[in-house]
């Protein structure tokens, strides 16, 4: 026991926040040659940091595979915990709960559901780049809803779609979204006052489905009626499946809030309400109890929010129904 104690302490000599940096960007960029660019580092200084990481932490940390370099399960695993000390480092230095967000310099993580990065992505980043140009916003796509991320400080926010939050995670209800029918605006469809359920049937659709499903709600809502629709792509996202739709007469049924951001954009596209029911999908904003009174936490969630109002209060989308949903990504 002794000797893992001694060991531990000459890691944390021989360790200091400007190596740490250089952990963290090899990890993120998997390369010594772009972690030197991020940091503004020669290659060979980049280089050298990395030899001295080895050897404090004694683990190669990267590995060569083919013409890459790859991260040991030791470095795996100690990404988040380096990522939560420099975010806390940070904090120290920039003392939030005194100074302007304008001079902090830190990054923030983000999970997303993908159906949200087109439109959260871009609003937020333009935000935040005008009040704090030294943050740095990182967004991960929402793999998993494990609430472990939160807790270890690997991310700072989780804007989730699913399952109520254990009780040490926090959380905001941010708007509750509907599927709605994106066509191109200067076909047939686009034309139409409404979509009825013969257009819906009738005209070839583009499933979005980050899993590659060709089914989804709308297919078990069409046949409570004892219709059907023909699918006749499938692809990965949602921005996606809507630019497909800028073919005449091709059907996408993504996000409300997708549909509104990319027409606010001027992407000559229409969206008609659903003439079916769909379920509806909560999105919420998720943190850890342990940031809920950090006023750098308080500031992010509250661009967030920002960010999102100007659509989640936007005007309601064609069509002879009222109400329709977003039903959960397939």
């Amino acid at each position: 026991m002794r000797r893992t104690h001694e060991w531990g302490y000459r890691v944390a000599e021989e360790l200091d926040l400007n190596l740490l940096r250089v952990f963290d960007a090899l990890m993120d960029t998997g390369s010594v040659a772009k972690a030197a660019a991020r940091l503004h580092l020669s290659a060979p200084a980049t280089s050298r940091a990395l030899g001295r990481l080895r050897r404090a932490m004694n683990d190669p940390i990267l590995v060569r595979a083919g013409r890459g370099l790859v991260p040991t399960p030791f470095a795996l695993r100690s990404a988040a915990t380096v990522r939560a000390l420099l975010d806390a480092a940070d904090r120290l230095r920039t003392d939030p709960t005194d100074s302007d967000p304008g001079s902090w310099r830190r990054t923030f993580t983000i999970r997303l559901n993908d159906a949200l990065v087109p439109v959260i992505a871009p609003r937020l980043t333009r935000r935040i780049a005008g009040e704090a140009p030294g943050v740095r916003l990182r967004f991960l796509g929402q793999d998993s809803e494990e609430p472990d991320p939160l807790r270890d400080g690997s991310i700072d926010l989780d804007v989730a779609v699913g399952n109520p939050p254990p009780p040490d995670v926090h959380s905001s209800p941010l708007f509750t979204d509907r599927f709605v029918a994106v066509v191109a605006a200067d076909s047939e469809l686009g034309r139409a006052p409404r979509l009825t359920l013969d257009d819906l049937c009738r005209h070839p659709h583009v499933s979005a489905s980050r899993r590659g499903l060709a089914r989804g709600p709308l297919d078990a809502a069409l046949e409570q009626v004892g219709r059907s629709r023909r699918v006749a792509a499938v692809v990965p996202s949602y921005a996606v499946g809507a630019l497909m739709a800028l073919e005449d007469d091709v059907v996408c049924l993504v996000p409300r809030v997708i549909a509104a951001h990319l027409v606010g954009r001027g992407v000559p596209l229409r969206y008609h309400e659903v003439p079916v029911d769909l379920p509806t999908a909560d999105v919420e904003l998720r943190w850890h109890r342990r940031v809920h009174d950090d006023p750098a936490s308080r500031w992010l969630r509250d661009r967030l929010r920002d960010a999102l109002r100007p659509l989640t209060a936007g005007p309601r989308p064609t069509g002879s129904r009222a109400g329709g949903a977003h039903a959960p990504t397939t």
